[in-house]
């Protein structure tokens, strides 16, 4: 028989080859996913009693002939028949071609699986495709030929119809005679790597080429009489048919899933922290495992790390659409049949059930996270009988499963309230604050805690906290000196994460411990009797702002406690939070990362020292004076570096 593609244009097969061009590897993923199909279309009229012979072995088999430059998936599936082959090869449902082609010259998106192209998709790599194929209904076997034009033959043959597969057996191999521009998938490398991209959890075990395998010898043995290891060849298998998603949660132990990780990710040696086994049936179908991995110190997604399949068909990492932005931090599979093959991403952002498995994974992490801090008596939402501060403000003392890796996830969270609205409100309730002793508290029971001692003038709940507690311990210990609690906040998000806070918590402020005097950061109405008169502090000014850089400090005299230290440097909370958001944001707040850095030198006019500043009559002693307490100040705040340095140890030892 000899025939015409039935198609529109014939302009079908240059369209091929240049618009899919960008993804030719995804031909052999169209072709064994064809195979598998064929295999379990047989496997199903098995089981409904349709057919009566035996399976045998339905392994799907990849062969390469180097010689003959071709590159042969076989099935052992249901095959077709001549008016199969007519309804299902060659008639094209593919329209509108030159229209096509006109409007999405430009495009770089995949095409197949949009037009039923999947077959075609060999001629991509290919100058010929052949199909041999026998029906499992007693029908002839048949050869079809197409060398890459519009113009096919098909036979029938009768006894053994195919070179590759000798005896006359059901199902179905299709050769592609590799084009010379496409030499590389005659490389066992190349096919190999292709079939664990894209084949290595389909449904059908799939065999290509021989693996080396180390196993006892059956007839050698060594001094101790134990047999020796010995080298031998076996044929390959390169995927896991019954992948731990498809498992039944139940049947899976811890062990079972981190092999399972480590499986996905081979190269990351870090186990995960826990992980989240999905399994839906409706209103869409979805299963798949999401794994929570160390994040720690990093606001960058680790991206590609959530693998996307169709019915165990590699489809792509980037799953950007398919789960929230904040949620790419996580590590794993989704496999949903609800998603096709090729997905672009315009697709993935209008699709309606894309939108909703999207909302559906962010619901089932806040469902963990929420689990997880239930477990602990002290890490859930308090209650409204527990209203005593003593009974509230205790800290979370045993391990909860949520506190044991609140270090590792607490970015992770952050993000995620940040730019999902609905996870936020779901991890207020849940959210952890760790204080700088290592406890941690539920946004509630903090708030509990404080809120007698840290409230000021207007009301309002304040928050110390800081952002590195060696860096800042010596503001820390006057804080807890005046039996204020203070905070750890020390992510990279912390600034953005503060600004949230704020507009959540009903009258609260977040102050860090070095933003200001251990007085002022929470003011009260009572202030500190000045030693002072305005006619010295007025004389004072000048003497102390002569000796510092007034670009980069602010000179502020305060009353403070005389055993408060004669000077101190702090650095304004808005404009330091405000700088650190710019920094990790950019956009619309520009202006405040390119201010430069600004600090307060606050002097404290009832300390003795500063009396002697200024009844000091000698103008290089008071000058040394003041050098020497300002670098003091900025030497508890890390700030006093190289030659300032140098210059202010020298002093010291003249001073002694």
């Amino acid at each position: 028989m000899q025939g015409k593609l039935n198609v529109q244009t014939e302009n079908i097969f240059p369209v091929i080859k240049k618009f899919l061009y960008s993804d030719h590897e995804i031909f052999l993923r169209e072709l064994i996913s064809n195979a598998v199909d064929a295999t379990q279309k047989l496997k199903t009229l098995s089981t409904r009693g349709d057919f009566k012979g035996e399976l045998g072995d339905l392994t799907i088999d990849v062969k390469i002939d180097s010689k003959k430059k071709t590159l042969t998936v076989s099935d052992r599936g249901i095959g077709m028949t001549a008016d199969e082959v007519e309804k299902y090869i060659n008639q094209i449902a593919f329209s509108g071609v030159t229209d096509f082609m006109e409007k999405y010259k430009d495009s770089h998106e995949p095409l197949i699986g949009h037009f039923g192209l999947g077959f075609y998709s060999a001629f991509m790599v290919s100058d010929k495709v052949e199909i041999f194929t026998k029906s499992w209904k007693e029908e002839p076997a048949q050869h079809w030929s197409c060398e890459g034009n519009p113009e096919f033959s098909m036979e029938e043959i009768v006894g053994a119809y195919s070179s590759v597969r000798p005896e006359s057996d059901r199902g179905t191999d299709i050769v592609l005679h590799i084009a010379d521009d496409c030499k590389e998938f005659l490389e066992e490398g190349t096919i190999l790597q292709l079939l664990k991209k894209y084949c290595r959890f389909m449904p059908v075990a799939i065999r290509f080429g021989e693996e080396s395998v180390w196993v006892d010898s059956e007839t050698d043995c060594d001094k101790d009489g134990k047999p020796k290891r010995v080298e031998k060849k076996q044929p390959r298998i390169i995927n896991d048919p019954e992948p731990a998603w498809k498992k039944s949660p139940s049947s899976l132990t811890d062990e079972d899933y981190k092999k399972f990780y480590h499986e996905l990710f081979p190269m990351n040696f870090e186990e995960p922290l826990f992980q989240i086994h999905l399994n839906v049936d409706y209103p869409f179908n979805l299963t798949g495992i999401l794994y929570f991995p160390k994040v720690r110190k990093t606001i960058d997604p680790n991206r590609n790390k959530i693998q996307l399949y169709c019915n165990q068909v590699f489809v792509t990492d980037q799953v950007e659409g398919v789960v929230p932005d904040y949620l790419m931090l996580l590590h794993g599979v989704l496999d949903s049949p609800d998603i096709p093959l090729n997905v672009s991403r315009s697709y993935l952002q209008s699709d309606g059930n894309v939108k909703k498995i999207s909302q559906h994974i962010s619901k089932k992490v806040a469902d963990k996270l929420e689990e997880m801090a239930k477990n602990s008596d002290e890490c859930g939402v308090r209650s409204d009988e527990s209203k005593d501060a003593s009974a509230n403000s205790s800290p979370i003392t045993h391990h909860s499963s949520l506190e044991e890796k609140w270090d590792d996830i607490k970015i992770f969270v952050q993000y995620g309230m940040l730019t999902d609205e609905k996870f936020c409100e779901r991890a207020m309730k849940f959210y952890l604050l760790k204080g700088v002793d290592g406890s941690y508290y539920t946004l509630d029971s903090y708030r509990e805690k404080i809120k007698a001692l840290q409230t000021d003038k207007d009301k309002t709940v304040c928050y110390l906290y800081a952002n590195n507690a060696e860096e800042e311990h010596a503001y820390i210990e006057k804080a807890k000196a005046k039996g204020y609690d203070v905070l750890l906040m020390d992510s990279p998000l912390e600034s953005h994460f503060i600004n949230l806070l704020e507009q959540k918590i009903e009258k609260s402020r977040f102050v860090r411990v070095d933003s200001d005097t251990v007085e002022k950061l929470i003011p009260h109405d009572d202030s500190i009797p000045e030693k002072l008169s305005k006619e010295e502090k007025e004389k004072l000014q000048p003497i102390i702002e002569g000796e510092i850089d007034k670009q980069k400090f602010t000179v502020l005299l305060e009353s403070l406690e005389e055993s408060d230290a004669p000077m101190q440097v702090t650095q304004s909370e808005f404009m330091r939070r405000y700088r650190e958001m710019a920094q990790t944001s950019g956009g619309g707040m520009g202006f405040y990362g390119d201010l430069p850095e600004s600090y307060n030198l606050v002097v404290n006019i009832n300390h003795p020292l500063i009396g002697r500043v200024l009844n000091e009559t000698d103008a290089e002693k008071q000058k040394d004076l003041v050098h020497q307490l300002t670098d003091l100040a900025l030497l508890a705040n890390g700030l006093l570096k190289g030659e300032a340095l140098s210059k202010f140890l020298k002093r010291s030892v003249e001073m002694i």
